[in-house]
């Protein structure tokens, strides 16, 4: 049986779908890229806001037109099947089962059953879950290492749906990055709704720092990036591993969401900004070439003029590396779909637009201070088309941050770890050239 899978949202969804591959594949499943040759179509979905759950819908109704030709089953799962499992199977009733994000370990059970097959491998109980079927382009890949959320922010549907914070156990985690760097990954990237409190439920203390050294040991691993950690969440022991540790890329995925403490206050997050403003200020002291990634809100319900030109100034002072904003989704579900007033949707897109504008003035100029140095990078790809390669250094996180472009007379591979001297800078973006040192 063909199998196509469609992965839509975060990076934590895609690990789930890998997973689910490696047991499909195990069980006999072989995976194709076309639509239109496969019998079962798995569709691993996303909901935390308005956009993706458009664009899960978008494509489950697209597969469903496929049910006239060849497909056979046409399966959801992830963040939409929870929330929403009633309604897909009275709305799109060409849906032949739906698989909650916490449910996945059962995968091949599901699809035999909807294929009417009887499938040895789905009636045994698996020692070990971490099977990977790696779908990134291989020299880097992300490792979940937790799954679920404690924090109740005010606008977030994740505790609803994916329970508590559950740690992954260390040895797991240590045993499928050794086999992740034994197919040719060279970057891992750690996520989680929160990295940061990594262990707490499973060591009765924060134990991040522990991975990140033990991590570090693997053969064949060359940098460690950690996304996701809470600002108040940071202890000072992450921070000398990070300092110290060669391995662990000077980058860190910090949201705080807002600069005004009022609206702080009422998405319920545990911070301010004066210990934002302490802790960056601490990670630039210890780590001072430190690349710091933050995301923010726009549209808060409740956000007056006031409180956006507060996170206005702030992000002007703090002049963040890297920066994302999104308008505020009003969710089902969540204490602040109820909260009075919500903003308009036209002033939550002025104010996202003025951040953004902000923050390329910021970026431009910390771009432009890194002509004339010399930078490690690791090769994306080729464009063939401008002759020149694609490739990304420790401060930038595949598919959110910026890129380098590298040109070289020498030929170079997907994965390849070079030195490359900085010739032009955009306010994202880097130009360069291979050093004599790289060859």
């Amino acid at each position: 049986m063909k199998l196509l899978p469609v992965s839509l949202g975060c990076d934590k969804n895609l690990v789930d779908s890998e997973h689910m591959l490696a047991l499909l594949c195990s069980a006999g499943y072989e995976l194709c890229d076309d639509e239109n040759e496969a019998d079962v179509i798995l569709v691993n979905t996303c909901c935390f806001i308005h956009d993706a759950k458009q664009e899960s819908i978008n494509t489950i109704l697209e597969m469903a037109r496929l049910k006239d030709k060849k497909l056979k089953a046409l399966i959801v799962c992830g963040c939409l099947a929870d929330r929403y499992r009633e309604e897909i199977f009275s709305e799109i009733p060409e849906v032949d089962a739906v698989v909650g994000s916490l449910e996945w370990e059962g995968i091949v059970k599901v699809i035999d059953s909807c294929l009417d097959l009887h499938n040895p491998e789905s009636d045994e109980t698996r020692t070990s879950l971490r099977g990977r079927i790696v779908t990134t382009p291989g020299h880097f890949e992300y490792l979940k290492i937790a799954e679920g959320c404690n924090k109740h922010c005010s606008y977030c549907i994740i505790p609803k749906l994916r329970g508590r914070y559950r740690s992954v156990p260390m040895d797991e985690l240590l045993a499928e990055a050794g086999l992740l760097a034994g197919r040719g990954v060279k970057e891992l990237i750690l996520v989680a709704q929160e990295t940061t409190l990594y262990g707490i439920d499973l060591y009765g203390k924060k134990a991040l720092p522990e991975l990140l050294c033990k991590l570090s040991e693997i053969s064949g691993i060359e940098w460690i990036r950690v996304m996701y950690a809470y600002p108040e969440e940071i202890t000072d022991e992450l921070i000398d591993v990070m300092s110290t540790n060669r391995k662990i890329c000077h980058y860190l995925d910090m949201p705080i969401q807002s600069g005004s403490d009022s609206v702080l206050r009422r998405m319920g997050r545990l911070t301010d900004q004066t210990r934002i403003r302490d802790t960056v200020k601490k990670l630039r002291d210890r780590i001072p070439d430190i690349c710091i990634r933050t995301t923010l809100i726009s549209g808060f319900p409740g956000e007056s003029q006031e409180d956006h030109e507060e996170t206005y100034r702030f992000v002007n002072e703090m002049e963040f590396d890297r920066l994302g904003v999104f308008a505020y989704s009003r969710e089902e579900g969540t204490a602040a779909y109820d909260f009075r007033p919500q903003v308009d949707e036209k002033t939550a897109s002025k104010r996202q637009a003025e951040l953004y504008e902000l923050q390329q003035a910021v970026s431009y100029e910390l771009s432009q201070g890194l002509i004339g140095k010399t930078i490690q990078v690791i090769v994306d790809g080729y464009l063939p088309e401008d002759d020149v390669y694609v490739a990304r250094s420790y401060r930038d996180a595949p598919d959110v941050d910026g890129m380098v472009f590298v040109y070289s007379d020498r030929e170079l591979v997907t994965g390849d770890m070079v030195n490359v001297l900085v010739t032009d800078a955009r306010e994202y973006d880097l130009e360069g050239k291979l050093t004599d040192e790289s060859a």
